[in-house]
């Protein structure tokens, strides 16, 4: 087995870079991915902002290239940010009860589902579509409207040492 120097990498490297670029730009086909030859096939993934249907959120192939399924797909994404709202802005556990480990345990399973689906919502706007950018937006401001802000809530019912919702808020 022969030593490799730097030198010896330092090709081998750039020879594959330039098989990679004039196999990416030549056999890229709609979907983003290339041949690489030998049954390799590489990911290519949109890396600005774009408009267009044509995108792939949370699974492989889905919303696909329909009109409908894209619809679905931002409705989707619109509904799960408002479920994020919701949970970060209502109140589950009942302020009389007594028994800790329940509480926490209420508290911690909400809080988990709470983040999981911020991470999908972060994981579709990371599709780079600017409909599922703004769906994600409109998704999280109208959840905040509906249950954060004090337009729907009656504010003088509320005590002032009261908290207004079981967990802490959603940071990024």
């Amino acid at each position: 087995m022969k030593s490799m120097n730097s030198t010896d990498m330092v090709d081998m490297n750039s020879t594959a870079m330039d098989d990679m670029n004039s196999t990416s730009m030549g056999d890229m086909n709609r979907t983003g991915m290339a041949d690489m030859g030998g049954g390799q096939i590489m990911m290519m993934s949109q890396m600005t902002f774009y408009w267009g249907k044509s995108t792939e959120i949370f699974f492989s192939g889905w919303p696909g290239p329909s009109s409908g399924m894209y619809a679905v797909a931002l409705v989707m994404v619109f509904v799960i940010a408002m479920l994020v709202e919701w949970i970060s802005h209502t109140k589950f556990i009942n302020s009389t009860t007594n028994n800790k480990i329940a509480v926490g345990l209420i508290q911690t399973a909400m809080y988990g589902v709470r983040i999981g689906l911020a991470y999908l919502v972060m994981l579709a706007v990371m599709s780079f579509n600017v409909g599922v950018l703004l769906a994600a937006i409109a998704g999280y401001t109208t959840g905040f409207l509906l249950f954060g802000s004090r337009v729907f809530r009656d504010s003088s019912q509320m005590l002032p040492y009261e908290k207004a919702s079981d967990l802490p808020p959603l940071n990024c």
